[in-house]
């Protein structure tokens, strides 16, 4: 007769599973220091720190590319640079008009500045850069500097 099957004693719950990513002294400290959910919500309003925009960079033949989601940045609120080989995107992402909101039960979006800076990882012609801003899409397409000839030094 096949047993009842029970749960396992291995399985693990909620905060054990956090737990389990913690040593034995962080997770001693960190049950010390346990607070209600509501108290740790309460510092939501700190001073915000810059975001970092996330972007995907990837070359064709001929060809550096570089994306990120800006949806709901102004184009006019873009700042786009390049420098020694460096590209650095800077914006502002604005929530809009606040002034009668009263409070908020959850404030997940991140509203403010942010930026990112990213060394190519290929030469590329610094005058031969487009920018576009389509639907919420920024994409930087780089002309590569063509490496294709090996120029030969000789030693003396």
């Amino acid at each position: 007769m096949a047993k009842a099957s029970q749960p396992q004693d291995d399985l693990l719950m909620g905060d054990d599973i956090t737990a389990a990513f913690l040593s034995e002294d962080e997770a001693a400290t960190a049950d010390e220091n346990a607070e209600p959910a509501a108290a740790e919500d309460e510092n939501w309003d700190e001073e915000p720190v810059a975001g970092q925009l996330a972007v995907d960079v990837y070359e064709t033949k001929e060809k550096l590319v570089v994306k990120g989601r800006v949806a709901g940045v102004n184009k006019n609120d873009l700042d786009v640079s390049i420098s020694d080989n460096t590209l650095t995107i800077k914006g502002t992402l604005s929530s809009g008009s606040e002034d009668d909101v009263e409070n908020y039960f959850l404030q997940e979006c991140y509203w403010g500045e942010f930026s990112r800076s990213i060394v190519l990882p290929v030469p590329v012609k610094e005058d031969e850069i487009e920018a576009v801003l389509k639907d919420g899409v920024l994409t930087i397409s780089f002309a590569k500097v063509k490496q294709d000839t090996v120029k030969k030094i000789q030693v003396l």
